[in-house]
Protein backbone atom coordinates (compact mmCIF):
# COMPACT_ATOMS: atom_id res chain seq x y z
CA UNK A 1 0.00 0.00 0.00
CA UNK A 2 1.58 3.78 -1.24
CA UNK A 3 2.13 6.17 1.34
CA UNK A 4 -0.02 8.23 -0.73
CA UNK A 5 -2.90 5.74 -0.22
CA UNK A 6 -2.37 5.92 3.56
CA UNK A 7 -2.42 9.81 3.75
CA UNK A 8 -5.11 9.98 1.65
CA UNK A 9 -7.39 7.20 3.36
CA UNK A 10 -6.29 7.09 6.53
CA UNK A 11 -4.12 9.81 7.58
CA UNK A 12 -1.47 10.01 10.17
CA UNK A 13 -0.43 6.19 9.69
CA UNK A 14 2.55 5.76 10.38
CA UNK A 15 4.81 5.31 6.91
CA UNK A 16 8.49 3.76 6.04
CA UNK A 17 10.92 5.70 4.46
CA UNK A 18 10.89 4.04 1.79
CA UNK A 19 7.52 4.69 0.89
CA UNK A 20 7.97 8.02 0.94
CA UNK A 21 7.41 10.42 -2.34
CA UNK A 22 7.64 13.75 -4.06
CA UNK A 23 3.83 15.12 -2.83
CA UNK A 24 2.99 13.14 -0.07
CA UNK A 25 2.04 14.55 3.06
CA UNK A 26 0.81 14.04 6.47
CA UNK A 27 4.10 11.71 6.65
CA UNK A 28 4.50 10.37 10.05
CA UNK A 29 6.92 8.29 10.70
CA UNK A 30 9.96 7.60 13.31
CA UNK A 31 13.66 7.52 12.61
CA UNK A 32 17.00 8.29 13.79
CA UNK A 33 19.28 10.86 13.27
CA UNK A 34 22.21 9.93 11.31
CA UNK A 35 23.94 13.01 10.00
CA UNK A 36 23.32 16.91 10.66
CA UNK A 37 24.97 19.62 8.32
CA UNK A 38 26.40 22.51 9.41
CA UNK A 39 23.32 25.56 9.01
CA UNK A 40 23.14 27.89 6.79
CA UNK A 41 21.96 31.15 6.49
CA UNK A 42 19.57 32.17 3.32
CA UNK A 43 18.05 35.46 2.60
CA UNK A 44 14.37 34.55 1.69
CA UNK A 45 11.91 37.36 0.43
CA UNK A 46 14.08 39.81 2.83
CA UNK A 47 14.27 37.61 6.08
CA UNK A 48 17.45 36.04 7.20
CA UNK A 49 16.70 32.31 7.70
CA UNK A 50 19.09 29.71 8.66
CA UNK A 51 18.37 26.08 6.99
CA UNK A 52 20.19 23.26 7.51
CA UNK A 53 20.01 19.28 6.24
CA UNK A 54 19.85 16.43 8.51
CA UNK A 55 19.97 12.56 7.20
CA UNK A 56 17.45 10.67 9.07
CA UNK A 57 17.16 6.74 8.63
CA UNK A 58 15.04 3.94 9.48
CA UNK A 59 15.24 0.33 8.49
CA UNK A 60 13.56 1.02 4.77
CA UNK A 61 16.04 3.20 4.11
CA UNK A 62 17.40 7.34 4.45
CA UNK A 63 16.11 10.80 3.09
CA UNK A 64 17.17 14.75 3.88
CA UNK A 65 15.01 16.00 6.64
CA UNK A 66 15.31 19.96 6.32
CA UNK A 67 15.19 21.88 9.05
CA UNK A 68 14.71 25.67 10.00
CA UNK A 69 15.63 27.77 12.16
CA UNK A 70 15.05 27.01 15.82
CA UNK A 71 14.40 23.35 15.23
CA UNK A 72 18.13 22.57 13.96
CA UNK A 73 19.02 22.99 17.37
CA UNK A 74 16.75 20.40 19.35
CA UNK A 75 18.05 17.38 16.90
CA UNK A 76 21.60 16.06 16.87
CA UNK A 77 23.48 12.80 15.40
CA UNK A 78 22.32 9.81 17.17
CA UNK A 79 18.54 10.96 18.59
CA UNK A 80 15.15 8.96 17.61
CA UNK A 81 12.99 11.57 16.48
CA UNK A 82 9.32 11.58 15.47
CA UNK A 83 7.79 13.39 12.45
CA UNK A 84 4.25 14.42 12.61
CA UNK A 85 2.12 16.12 9.84
CA UNK A 86 5.95 16.74 7.60
CA UNK A 87 5.93 16.31 3.66
CA UNK A 88 7.63 15.33 0.81
CA UNK A 89 8.97 17.34 -1.68
CA UNK A 90 12.09 17.96 -4.33
CA UNK A 91 14.71 19.88 -4.25
CA UNK A 92 17.58 19.65 -7.25
CA UNK A 93 16.03 16.71 -8.43
CA UNK A 94 15.93 15.14 -4.57
CA UNK A 95 13.45 13.92 -2.37
CA UNK A 96 12.97 15.74 1.16
CA UNK A 97 11.14 15.90 3.96
CA UNK A 98 10.35 18.68 5.39
CA UNK A 99 7.89 19.84 8.49
CA UNK A 100 6.70 23.03 6.78
CA UNK A 101 4.19 25.63 8.77
CA UNK A 102 2.21 22.88 10.23
CA UNK A 103 4.55 19.63 11.24
CA UNK A 104 5.72 18.68 14.27
CA UNK A 105 9.20 17.23 15.43
CA UNK A 106 9.52 15.32 18.63
CA UNK A 107 13.03 14.06 20.11
CA UNK A 108 12.33 10.81 21.45
CA UNK A 109 15.95 10.19 22.67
Amino acid sequence: MSALFKTLFFGGVKVKISELAPGTGNVELEAEVVGVEEPREINKMGRQLRVANVTIRDDSGTITLVLWNDAIEKVKEGDKISIKNGYVNTWQDKAQLTLGKFGKMEVLG
